[in-house]
Protein backbone atom coordinates (compact mmCIF):
# COMPACT_ATOMS: atom_id res chain seq x y z
CA UNK A 1 0.00 0.00 0.00
CA UNK A 2 2.89 2.36 -0.65
CA UNK A 3 2.01 5.67 -2.26
CA UNK A 4 2.34 5.60 -6.03
CA UNK A 5 4.27 8.67 -7.18
CA UNK A 6 2.05 11.31 -8.70
CA UNK A 7 3.40 11.17 -12.24
CA UNK A 8 1.77 11.67 -15.64
CA UNK A 9 0.07 8.65 -17.16
CA UNK A 10 1.62 7.13 -20.24
CA UNK A 11 -0.44 8.01 -23.33
CA UNK A 12 -0.58 4.28 -24.06
CA UNK A 13 -2.96 3.98 -21.09
CA UNK A 14 -5.63 6.29 -22.48
CA UNK A 15 -5.05 6.72 -26.22
CA UNK A 16 -7.45 3.93 -27.21
CA UNK A 17 -10.00 5.00 -24.60
CA UNK A 18 -9.98 8.47 -26.12
CA UNK A 19 -10.40 7.04 -29.62
CA UNK A 20 -13.40 5.01 -28.52
CA UNK A 21 -14.94 7.94 -26.65
CA UNK A 22 -14.65 10.17 -29.70
CA UNK A 23 -16.11 7.47 -31.94
CA UNK A 24 -19.04 7.09 -29.54
CA UNK A 25 -19.79 10.82 -29.65
CA UNK A 26 -19.06 11.61 -33.29
CA UNK A 27 -20.64 8.57 -34.90
CA UNK A 28 -20.84 9.24 -38.65
CA UNK A 29 -19.91 12.89 -38.20
CA UNK A 30 -20.57 16.11 -36.27
CA UNK A 31 -23.49 17.24 -38.42
CA UNK A 32 -23.72 20.69 -36.80
CA UNK A 33 -20.04 21.64 -36.92
CA UNK A 34 -19.53 20.11 -40.37
CA UNK A 35 -22.34 22.27 -41.75
CA UNK A 36 -21.59 25.63 -40.15
CA UNK A 37 -17.82 25.83 -39.56
CA UNK A 38 -15.24 26.35 -42.30
CA UNK A 39 -12.59 23.64 -42.09
CA UNK A 40 -9.82 26.23 -42.47
CA UNK A 41 -11.05 28.36 -39.55
CA UNK A 42 -8.85 28.49 -36.46
CA UNK A 43 -9.93 29.16 -32.89
CA UNK A 44 -8.77 29.46 -29.30
CA UNK A 45 -10.35 27.47 -26.48
CA UNK A 46 -10.04 28.54 -22.85
CA UNK A 47 -10.69 25.93 -20.17
CA UNK A 48 -12.30 27.59 -17.15
CA UNK A 49 -13.03 26.33 -13.67
CA UNK A 50 -16.61 27.19 -12.76
CA UNK A 51 -16.52 25.73 -9.23
CA UNK A 52 -13.79 25.12 -6.62
CA UNK A 53 -11.93 21.97 -7.68
CA UNK A 54 -8.72 19.99 -7.95
CA UNK A 55 -7.80 19.40 -11.57
CA UNK A 56 -7.08 15.95 -13.02
CA UNK A 57 -7.02 14.67 -16.59
CA UNK A 58 -5.43 17.48 -18.59
CA UNK A 59 -3.17 15.17 -20.60
CA UNK A 60 -6.19 13.07 -21.51
CA UNK A 61 -8.12 16.15 -22.64
CA UNK A 62 -5.13 17.21 -24.74
CA UNK A 63 -5.12 13.77 -26.37
CA UNK A 64 -8.79 14.24 -27.27
CA UNK A 65 -8.00 17.46 -29.14
CA UNK A 66 -4.86 16.03 -30.76
CA UNK A 67 -6.69 13.04 -32.18
CA UNK A 68 -8.85 15.46 -34.18
CA UNK A 69 -6.14 18.08 -34.78
CA UNK A 70 -2.55 16.81 -34.41
CA UNK A 71 -1.29 20.40 -34.75
CA UNK A 72 -3.29 21.80 -31.81
CA UNK A 73 -1.18 23.75 -29.30
CA UNK A 74 -1.76 23.33 -25.59
CA UNK A 75 -0.79 25.75 -22.81
CA UNK A 76 -1.47 24.40 -19.32
CA UNK A 77 -1.76 27.15 -16.70
CA UNK A 78 -2.62 24.93 -13.71
CA UNK A 79 -1.44 21.30 -13.93
CA UNK A 80 -3.14 18.23 -12.53
CA UNK A 81 -3.25 18.31 -8.74
CA UNK A 82 -3.77 22.09 -8.66
CA UNK A 83 -6.58 23.59 -6.63
CA UNK A 84 -8.57 26.02 -8.77
CA UNK A 85 -11.20 28.57 -7.83
CA UNK A 86 -14.12 29.68 -10.04
CA UNK A 87 -12.89 31.82 -12.91
CA UNK A 88 -9.43 30.24 -13.04
CA UNK A 89 -8.03 29.71 -16.54
CA UNK A 90 -6.81 26.13 -16.33
CA UNK A 91 -5.50 25.67 -19.88
CA UNK A 92 -5.68 27.13 -23.39
CA UNK A 93 -5.88 25.36 -26.74
CA UNK A 94 -5.32 26.77 -30.24
CA UNK A 95 -6.05 24.94 -33.46
CA UNK A 96 -8.78 23.95 -35.88
CA UNK A 97 -12.09 25.52 -34.84
CA UNK A 98 -13.99 22.47 -36.05
CA UNK A 99 -11.75 20.09 -34.09
CA UNK A 100 -12.10 22.13 -30.89
CA UNK A 101 -15.89 22.18 -31.23
CA UNK A 102 -16.21 18.48 -31.99
CA UNK A 103 -13.79 17.39 -29.26
CA UNK A 104 -15.13 19.75 -26.59
CA UNK A 105 -17.68 17.46 -24.92
CA UNK A 106 -15.48 14.38 -24.85
CA UNK A 107 -12.56 16.33 -23.40
CA UNK A 108 -14.78 17.88 -20.74
CA UNK A 109 -16.36 14.54 -19.87
CA UNK A 110 -12.96 13.11 -19.00
CA UNK A 111 -11.85 16.26 -17.19
CA UNK A 112 -15.01 16.83 -15.16
CA UNK A 113 -15.21 13.23 -13.97
CA UNK A 114 -11.53 12.85 -13.07
CA UNK A 115 -11.38 16.29 -11.47
CA UNK A 116 -14.42 15.33 -9.41
CA UNK A 117 -12.54 12.33 -8.03
CA UNK A 118 -9.42 14.41 -7.36
CA UNK A 119 -11.49 17.09 -5.62
CA UNK A 120 -13.31 14.64 -3.36
CA UNK A 121 -10.07 12.85 -2.56
CA UNK A 122 -8.42 16.11 -1.53
CA UNK A 123 -11.32 16.77 0.86
CA UNK A 124 -10.85 13.36 2.50
CA UNK A 125 -7.08 13.78 2.70
CA UNK A 126 -7.42 17.16 4.35
CA UNK A 127 -10.02 15.81 6.79
CA UNK A 128 -7.60 13.01 7.68
CA UNK A 129 -5.13 15.62 8.90
CA UNK A 130 -2.11 13.38 8.20
CA UNK A 131 -3.25 11.03 10.95
CA UNK A 132 -4.32 8.23 8.61
CA UNK A 133 -3.63 7.25 4.99
CA UNK A 134 -6.61 7.62 2.64
CA UNK A 135 -6.92 4.70 0.20
CA UNK A 136 -9.15 4.13 -2.78
CA UNK A 137 -10.84 0.81 -3.69
CA UNK A 138 -11.71 -1.28 -6.74
CA UNK A 139 -15.15 0.37 -6.92
CA UNK A 140 -14.30 2.05 -10.20
CA UNK A 141 -15.99 2.54 -13.57
CA UNK A 142 -15.28 -0.49 -15.80
CA UNK A 143 -12.33 0.21 -18.12
CA UNK A 144 -11.60 3.56 -16.44
CA UNK A 145 -9.87 2.24 -13.32
CA UNK A 146 -6.38 3.40 -14.28
CA UNK A 147 -7.65 6.91 -14.98
CA UNK A 148 -9.73 7.11 -11.82
CA UNK A 149 -6.91 5.81 -9.64
CA UNK A 150 -4.65 8.42 -11.24
CA UNK A 151 -7.19 11.07 -10.23
CA UNK A 152 -7.06 9.78 -6.65
CA UNK A 153 -3.30 10.33 -6.68
CA UNK A 154 -3.82 13.80 -8.12
CA UNK A 155 -6.02 14.54 -5.12
CA UNK A 156 -3.38 13.32 -2.67
CA UNK A 157 -4.79 9.87 -1.96
CA UNK A 158 -3.06 6.50 -2.19
CA UNK A 159 -4.01 3.60 -4.42
CA UNK A 160 -4.97 0.32 -2.72
CA UNK A 161 -5.21 -2.64 -5.09
CA UNK A 162 -4.85 -1.97 -8.79
CA UNK A 163 -6.58 -5.29 -9.40
CA UNK A 164 -7.07 -8.77 -8.04
CA UNK A 165 -3.53 -9.73 -9.04
CA UNK A 166 -1.72 -7.06 -7.02
CA UNK A 167 -2.62 -7.77 -3.37
CA UNK A 168 -4.23 -10.39 -1.14
CA UNK A 169 -7.50 -9.52 0.57
CA UNK A 170 -9.40 -12.38 2.19
CA UNK A 171 -13.02 -11.33 2.67
CA UNK A 172 -16.03 -12.98 4.30
CA UNK A 173 -17.12 -14.70 1.09
CA UNK A 174 -13.67 -16.28 0.68
CA UNK A 175 -13.91 -17.59 4.24
CA UNK A 176 -17.42 -19.01 3.79
CA UNK A 177 -16.57 -20.71 0.51
CA UNK A 178 -13.10 -21.80 1.57
CA UNK A 179 -14.00 -23.62 4.79
CA UNK A 180 -12.91 -21.10 7.39
CA UNK A 181 -10.38 -18.33 7.82
CA UNK A 182 -7.53 -20.55 8.96
CA UNK A 183 -7.88 -22.92 6.03
CA UNK A 184 -8.07 -20.03 3.56
CA UNK A 185 -5.02 -18.28 5.00
CA UNK A 186 -2.99 -21.49 5.01
CA UNK A 187 -3.83 -22.09 1.35
CA UNK A 188 -2.96 -18.51 0.53
CA UNK A 189 0.43 -18.78 2.22
CA UNK A 190 1.24 -21.94 0.28
CA UNK A 191 0.16 -20.37 -3.01
CA UNK A 192 1.80 -16.95 -2.59
CA UNK A 193 4.28 -16.87 0.31
CA UNK A 194 5.72 -13.65 -1.12
CA UNK A 195 2.57 -11.54 -0.63
CA UNK A 196 1.34 -9.93 2.61
CA UNK A 197 -2.07 -11.20 3.69
CA UNK A 198 -4.94 -8.92 4.60
CA UNK A 199 -7.96 -10.43 6.35
CA UNK A 200 -11.37 -8.82 6.77
CA UNK A 201 -12.79 -8.74 10.31
CA UNK A 202 -16.36 -7.74 11.13
CA UNK A 203 -16.07 -8.10 14.91
CA UNK A 204 -13.44 -8.07 17.65
CA UNK A 205 -13.66 -11.86 17.76
CA UNK A 206 -12.71 -11.98 14.10
CA UNK A 207 -9.91 -9.48 14.76
CA UNK A 208 -8.49 -11.90 17.34
CA UNK A 209 -8.79 -14.78 14.89
CA UNK A 210 -7.01 -12.81 12.17
CA UNK A 211 -4.19 -12.05 14.60
CA UNK A 212 -3.97 -15.65 15.76
CA UNK A 213 -3.35 -16.87 12.23
CA UNK A 214 -0.78 -14.14 11.57
CA UNK A 215 -2.54 -11.70 9.24
CA UNK A 216 -0.28 -8.87 8.12
CA UNK A 217 -3.17 -6.41 7.81
CA UNK A 218 -6.61 -6.56 9.42
CA UNK A 219 -9.47 -4.91 7.56
CA UNK A 220 -11.89 -3.50 10.14
CA UNK A 221 -15.18 -3.67 8.27
CA UNK A 222 -18.06 -1.56 9.59
CA UNK A 223 -16.87 -1.60 13.20
CA UNK A 224 -17.97 1.13 15.61
CA UNK A 225 -15.39 3.75 16.58
CA UNK A 226 -14.90 2.27 20.10
CA UNK A 227 -14.39 -1.19 18.59
CA UNK A 228 -11.92 0.23 16.07
CA UNK A 229 -9.91 1.76 18.92
CA UNK A 230 -9.91 -1.59 20.72
CA UNK A 231 -8.96 -3.45 17.53
CA UNK A 232 -6.07 -1.07 16.87
CA UNK A 233 -4.85 -1.67 20.42
CA UNK A 234 -4.96 -5.45 19.93
CA UNK A 235 -3.23 -5.23 16.54
CA UNK A 236 -0.49 -2.81 17.57
CA UNK A 237 2.90 -4.35 16.90
CA UNK A 238 1.31 -7.43 15.33
CA UNK A 239 -0.59 -6.22 12.25
CA UNK A 240 -1.51 -3.02 10.46
CA UNK A 241 -5.14 -1.92 10.43
CA UNK A 242 -7.44 -0.60 7.72
CA UNK A 243 -10.88 0.91 8.33
CA UNK A 244 -13.60 0.23 5.77
CA UNK A 245 -17.35 0.72 5.52
CA UNK A 246 -19.50 3.73 6.30
CA UNK A 247 -16.63 6.18 5.89
CA UNK A 248 -17.84 9.75 5.35
CA UNK A 249 -16.17 13.14 5.45
CA UNK A 250 -17.94 14.00 8.68
CA UNK A 251 -16.72 10.78 10.36
CA UNK A 252 -13.17 10.94 9.08
CA UNK A 253 -11.62 13.07 11.86
CA UNK A 254 -13.01 10.63 14.45
CA UNK A 255 -11.78 7.63 12.48
CA UNK A 256 -8.37 9.19 11.90
CA UNK A 257 -7.97 9.62 15.65
CA UNK A 258 -8.38 5.88 16.30
CA UNK A 259 -4.76 5.17 15.42
CA UNK A 260 -5.55 2.90 12.46
CA UNK A 261 -3.05 2.93 9.60
CA UNK A 262 -5.41 3.21 6.66
CA UNK A 263 -8.95 4.13 5.73
CA UNK A 264 -10.38 2.93 2.40
CA UNK A 265 -13.07 5.05 0.76
CA UNK A 266 -15.09 3.64 -2.14
CA UNK A 267 -16.86 6.97 -2.60
CA UNK A 268 -13.71 8.53 -4.07
CA UNK A 269 -14.38 6.73 -7.34
CA UNK A 270 -18.01 5.57 -7.22
CA UNK A 271 -19.71 8.69 -5.88
CA UNK A 272 -17.60 11.72 -6.76
CA UNK A 273 -19.64 14.47 -8.41
CA UNK A 274 -18.35 15.89 -11.68
CA UNK A 275 -16.90 19.36 -11.24
CA UNK A 276 -18.09 22.33 -13.26
CA UNK A 277 -15.65 23.16 -16.06
CA UNK A 278 -16.28 24.86 -19.38
CA UNK A 279 -14.44 25.44 -22.64
CA UNK A 280 -14.97 28.94 -24.05
CA UNK A 281 -14.10 28.94 -27.76
CA UNK A 282 -13.47 32.11 -29.78
CA UNK A 283 -12.18 32.72 -33.35
CA UNK A 284 -8.57 33.64 -34.02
Amino acid sequence: MKAVPFEPLSPDVYRELVRLALAEDIGYGDVTTDAVINQSQRARGVLLAKSPCVIAGLDIASEVFRQLDPAVTVAVRHPDGSRCEPGTVVAEYQGSAAALLTAERTALNFLQRLSGTATLTRQFVEAAGEQITVLDTRKTTPLLRTLEKYAVRAGGGVNHRRGLDTAVLIKDNHVRLGGGVQQVVERMRRARPDMPIEVEAQSLTEVDEALRIGADIVLLDNLSAPDIVEAVTRCRGRAKTEISGGVTLSRLPELAATGANYVSVGALTHSAAAVDLSLEIEPL
